[in-house]
Parts: structure tokens; sequence; C-alpha cells
């Protein structure tokens, strides 16, 4: 027997087999049992999954001394852990990403009705040992390669980096995971401090971008990722956290008839696996970096821990744009300039209706947008109409005191980038283009009828 780091138990804890566990009653008496989780806390600490109160539970309170055995699934090596028992978790992130771990577990064994997540045991490792392996008959088939971390990092890093908008920076996120890491479906969502609902931004490989679509904290891996400022994985089919939508808010419209403010959710109808990574920066959530994929087990640790370091970066890189409103770059100021000179095809009519209960705006009676965004854009119609202007500046829009931006971290580079890509993807006829540091041209492709109302 040697002594091993922790970190070289990690493949044993990902809930492909199950943890035998060890425990004494007050008089000496052992008890073995089978445990549904072991969760990696840090590299001191593990979590145990508290479901039912049983011997094992007993034992834990009356002798807080345990053993626990781990098996590596990749090369069949047998771990012993002695544990100390510390503390029961009812709440926070260790308790809510075992939560979200169990519900995919139970639902993978068939067992959603029966395993329960009641606390979280959090456990000392006092000592850890590596079992002399029996040699076996058959060599193990050698595991898929995996791209190195670093190589990834670097690679991600140095996209980031060369990034010059908020726009820029969320594809070279979305480039690094589907280059470097093969990931095929891929969301960011930015947190609206305001109304604590995230709003996606920007999306990958789903028939529809999902651009806009709103998730409340709390709600599903996503919302709970961003409300406990943890990652939460999933490695298997669960519909206690699975979407088919994203759950919208209705606001009714002039009396006659309900006015939908639906934006269809992205997500894969069926995921079998799933990781949210929220995005902080100074201590403040930003958003949420989510990915997921149709195969059982498709994330691991180390997949998380590369999306939690990227995340970092990401988030921070959100504050640094909103605070530099950074120049454009020569291709976006050629764009622009050639946008300006093409002349403006006269289209039909737009009739513009905003409800001044939540900014919500319809163009020809279909939803486009609303919350802040919505105010920017009946802003920029109104300036527009009344006083013909198309050119605004981010500064400007903070000052305006209509919009009612948050005095800390406003998020306008992230609500300006979600009104250019819903007027791409809705309503072409009005676009944004960015002409300068901070600065961007307003247009329509034809007339507009705006129409306001109080409900």
């Amino acid at each position: 027997m040697s002594a091993v780091d922790l970190a070289e138990v990690r493949p044993c804890l990902e809930g492909a087999i199950p943890a035998i566990m060890a425990t004494t009653a007050a008089d000496g008496t052992p008890n073995v049992a089978y445990i549904s989780q072991v969760y990696y806390v840090d590299q001191d600490h593990v979590a145990l999954s508290f479901q039912f109160f049983n011997k094992t539970r007993q034992n834990l309170l009356a002798h807080p001394r345990s053993t626990l055995l781990v098996l590596n699934p990749i090369n069949a090596v047998f771990y012993r852990l002695h544990l100390r028992y510390l503390r029961t978790e009812t709440e926070g992130p260790v308790f809510e990403s075992m939560k979200a771990q169990l519900a995919g577990i139970a639902s993978h064994t068939g067992m959603a009705e029966v395993f329960r997540l009641l606390g979280s045991d959090i456990h000392e490792v006092v000592e850890l040992e590596r079992l002399p392996q029996e040699p076996l008959a058959e060599a193990l088939p050698a595991p898929a390669p995996r791209p190195n971390p670093l190589v990834v990092l670097r690679r991600g890093s140095a996209r980031l980096s060369a990034a010059r908008s908020l726009g820029a920076a969320l594809e070279a996120t979305l480039d690094t995971l589907e280059k470097e890491l093969g990931v095929r479906h891929a969301m960011l969502l930015i947190l609206d401090g305001a109304t604590q609902r995230l709003y996606t931004v920007a999306s990958r490989g789903y028939a529809t971008s999902g651009v806009g679509s709103e998730i409340a904290l709390g709600d599903g891996v996503i919302g709970v990722a961003a409300r406990e400022r943890t990652p939460v994985r999933i490695g298997h089919m669960t519909s206690a956290y699975r979407y088919s939508r994203a759950m919208r808010d209705s606001l009714l419209g002039d009396g006659s008839a309900a006015a939908s403010t639906d934006i269809p959710y992205p997500g894969l109808p069926e995921p079998h696996s799933q990781l949210a990574v929220p995005l902080l920066a100074a201590d403040r959530v930003n958003g949420v970096l989510f990915v997921e994929s149709p195969v059982d087990m498709q994330f691991s640790f180390e997949d998380e821990d590369v999306l939690v370091a990227l995340g970092g970066q990401l988030g921070m890189a959100i504050d640094l744009m909103q605070e530099a409103e950074a120049p454009c770059t020569e291709e976006e100021l050629e764009g622009a300039a050639a946008a300006a000179a093409t002349p403006l095809a006269a289209g039909p009519v737009l009739r513009v209706r905003r409800y001044r209960s939540n900014d919500s705006v319809f163009v020809n009676n279909t939803y486009l947008i609303k919350g802040v965004a919505g105010a920017i854009l009946w802003k920029l119609l109104q300036d527009r109409q009344r006083q013909g202007r198309s050119e605004f500046t981010n500064r400007e829009l903070r000052l305006d005191a209509s919009l009612r931006l948050p005095d800390v971290a406003d998020n306008l580079e992230a609500r300006l980038l979600l009104l250019h890509r819903r007027l791409a993807e809705q309503c072409p006829q009005l676009r944004i283009h960015k002409t300068g540091r901070g600065c961007f041209r307003f247009e329509a492709l034809g007339p507009v009828e705006l129409e306001d109302i109080a409900a």
C-alpha cells in the first residue's frame, strides 16, 4: 500500500461505480453499505450523499470515523479512504451540485423516486491508500485520448486576449469549446442583476440561436450554477434538471388577446450530459457558460476544471469590455462604412408597439425583445422619429435615466449585443452598426409607426 493524493482518486468519484462504506456503531459493531455518491470538495475533503436515516447514518452520528472503498473504472485500481465526519450541509454550493448529480444518477438507474438528497455529509480525508492491484487476465482497453488541458487553456486564452469586443469574446469562447474540446452544443448567458434572470446572448450547435431566451436564478443546472456560484455537472439523463423550453412570463396586450414574450430555449430536447459554470468577476456573477451532450458521461471533472478557468477569464473580460468600450476593429469600421454607403431600400411599414410595464417591444404583432434592451430600442426609435437621429453613443445611453440602467455592472455592452442579434435574426429592417469607440448607428429600412401602451 502506498500513500496517494486525493487528486488521483477523482476519476473514482464520477458516479459510474458505487462506493462501499464501512462504519461502526457506538458498541463497535461494524456495518457495510453502498453509497450512491462521493463528491470531491477539495484536496482534503469529500462529501457523501445523505439520503436515508439508516444504520450508516446512525453510526456516523455516534462514531464519526469511517472507511470508504472506491474503484477507478478506467484502470480497475481500488483506493481506501479513511474519513472523519465533520458536518451535514443542507444548502449551498456543495449541496446543490450534489443534488443535481444525484438526480442524474437516480434517473439513469430508475430510482428517481427513491434517491432524494437530504444533505451533504462533509468528511475530512484523514488517510488515503492505493490498494495492491491484482494482475488482470486481459488488459483493459486504453481510454480515448483527451486534449491536454493546459494546451486548451493556452489556446483559449490567446483567442480571448485577441477579442476587442464583447461579441468577439463570446465567439472566441465558443470557438475554443468546439475546436479544442469537441463540444458541439453550448451557450452563454448574461445575468441581469435587476430582474435576477439570465438571458442568452450566444449559442453554438442548435437549430435556433435562442438569443434572448431567459432562465431564472435557481432553475435547472444553469440557474443553480449562477445562484450558488458553483459548477454543476450531470452525467446522465435527468428530468429534474432538464429544460425543454425557457420559462418566460407572458403579458396581456390591448386586453383582447394575450401577447406572448416567449423566446424558445435552444437546449437539446433530451440531454444526457450537462455542465454549467458561473462566469465570475470580482466575486460577482456575470453569467453562465453552459455545455451539453446527447451522450452519457460526456464531461469529466477535467472538462469542468477547464471550463471554470475559461469562465473566469471570460467573466473578467465582460467587466473590462463594459468599462473600456474598445474601439472597433478595422473590419468592423469597414463594414459600418459599407453599410452607410449602401442605399436603404424602402421596405414595408413596420408597426412597433411598446408595453411600458416591462418595455416589451412587438414588431407587426410579433414579439421582439423586452426589459432594458427593449427600452433602448424604443429610445432609438423615438429619437429617430422625432429628431431624425441615426448616430448614438453608449455614454448617452448610460446617462439616460429612462432606461433604468443599474448603477453598478449595467452590462450595457451585453444588452446592445443582445439587441443587435435579435434585430439581425427577427427584424433585419432595423439594424445597429458600431461606428467607433462607444458609438453606433441605428437605421431603419422603411417607414416605422410607433404605438406606446401603458399597460
